[in-house]
């Protein structure tokens, strides 16, 4: 099948999101930790947070509205993503890309269905520095799938010039 890299990277990178937001946030109860829960301190932290907006809670809303915008907007991301891979001549790592990218934000995408906003539970600092942002582990796929379809789309590969 000819997008099979690209369902089960979403099917897999959905899950995998899912199943850590239920750990980390029903089972080890993180919101119930003020500080957090420390995984490898200071580098790696459990700490709850709610983002009612995008990357970094920009665009922050507590209105029904800027929910079903944002959810809008993830589904079309999704669906652009699916259509040019589709029209176009993908490789398989891309495939496998696109299904990362489309499976994390489908996988906050059912956040905002379920809570109306996005669980996010990870916090990295290092060197001094304390991040006060968290994010989930839909966003890596979400960045990493969108890092790969643009370092390995065969167009930005440098070909090779006949002598």
């Amino acid at each position: 099948m000819r997008y099979g890299p690209l369902i089960w990277a979403a099917f897999w990178a959905f899950l995998l999101d899912q199943i850590s937001k239920y750990l980390v946030v029903h089972v080890m109860r993180v919101a119930d930790q003020p500080g957090g829960i420390d995984v490898l301190p200071p580098l790696l932290t459990f700490k709850y947070g709610e983002n009612r907006g995008i990357n970094f809670g920009l665009f922050q809303g507590d209105s029904s509205a800027s929910v079903w915008i944002l959810i809008g907007l993830s589904v079309a991301i999704c669906l652009g993503v699916f259509l040019w891979l589709a029209r176009s001549n993908p490789n398989r790592w891309m495939l496998m890309s696109g299904g990362l990218l489309i499976g994390g934000a489908l996988g906050n995408v059912v956040d905002r269905l379920l809570y109306g906003y996005v669980l996010d539970f990870l916090n990295m600092s290092c060197c001094g520095i304390n991040n006060p942002f968290v994010f989930n582990v839909a966003d890596v796929f979400i960045f990493a799938g969108a890092a790969g379809l643009i370092l390995l789309d065969s167009k930005n590969t440098p070909t090779k010039k006949a002598p």
